[in-house]
């Protein structure tokens, strides 16, 4: 329902996961009920799943006037369309990213990317940067898992990157159902082919949630070797998330130097200056990079 949300928080930018989006920054995020999925493993089916499945999902009024207010409040860099799927409650996003960009923040889109064309030459002049789970390359897992389809998750993500959006990819292993090495393999191709090799790819270790209670959570030596798997296909930024103990720094791509280092959600800068390698010189790919020159020097 317009202006009704059931979720606002300022997060760090890092959550989303946006890596390479204003790094260190705030994100004031917000949500409403709701999801054109139904995904046996969704980490938000409280708010997500509510009206499916019969079942309230308390919600309070917020309207775009007030978003930005609070987002001010909070120091936000950015507002976030995030926890479910932003389309669902598209004319809120689109009037409060308006009095975003008006207030000097920037508008960032955490999807599913099942998402029309319609909906892309709308979202597209309004936001800066997008992260679209890519659940799997088998149409079949899209349809037995999520009650969708995979070809026009991949439409969105090439139309975003024709549209001047920065996108970063996530991808949620699930043991036996997502990480056969194969078409993880040809996932990272098509990225690399379609969006760029200098798009990230975040790699996030699944828990049993929702409906899918029943299985294990992804091992640790899945998520590395599906890292390797991006690396080898020649992708240039892949992240491990939902590990303790993950690679989540961002490296040049040019001579390997760490530029950022992140401890959970907190981000320090390494070797990066004004949005640049300090050793190679390589500028690191990305939007509002130069602005997290000021942050301290991680030792």
């Amino acid at each position: 329902m317009y202006g009704r949300a059931v979720a606002a928080n300022a997060d760090p930018i890092e959550k989303k996961p946006l890596f390479h989006v204003y790094p260190g920054s705030v994100a004031y995020s917000i949500a409403t009920r709701g999801c054109n999925f139904h995904c046996l493993h969704c980490q938000n089916w409280a708010i997500s799943q509510a009206a499916r499945d019969g079942f309230a999902a308390p919600s309070f009024g917020l309207a775009p006037r007030d978003v930005i207010k609070a987002a001010r409040a909070s120091g936000s860099r950015s507002i976030a369309y995030t926890y479910t799927e932003p389309t669902i409650f598209i004319d809120y996003v689109l009037d409060t990213a308006r009095l975003a960009i008006e207030a000097g923040m920037d508008n960032v889109l955490v999807t599913n990317g099942y998402q029309t064309p319609e909906a892309l030459d709308l979202l597209g002049p309004l936001v800066g940067a997008a992260n679209v789970d890519l659940k799997s390359f088998d149409d079949r897992f899209y349809r037995k898992v999520c009650g969708a389809r995979l070809a026009p998750v991949l439409a969105t993500l090439a139309g975003l990157r024709e549209r001047g959006v920065w996108v970063e990819v996530t991808t949620l292993l699930i043991p036996g159902l997502n990480d056969d090495p194969d078409g993880l393999a040809a996932l990272a191709r098509w990225i690399v082919a379609e969006l760029g090799p200098e798009t990230p790819w975040h790699i996030s270790r699944f828990f049993p949630a929702y409906r899918l209670i029943d299985l294990d959570p992804t091992p640790a030596a899945t998520v590395e070797r599906t890292v390797e798997i991006g690396r080898a296909a020649g992708l240039q930024h892949v992240y491990s998330g939902n590990m303790s103990d993950g690679d989540q720094d961002t490296r040049c791509a040019g001579c390997g130097a760490t530029l950022i280092r992140r401890q959970g959600f907190r981000a320090v800068r390494a070797g990066l200056a004004e949005g640049s390698c300090v050793r190679c010189g390589r500028m690191l790919a990305g939007i509002g990079l130069a602005e997290f020159d000021g942050a301290a020097v991680a030792r």
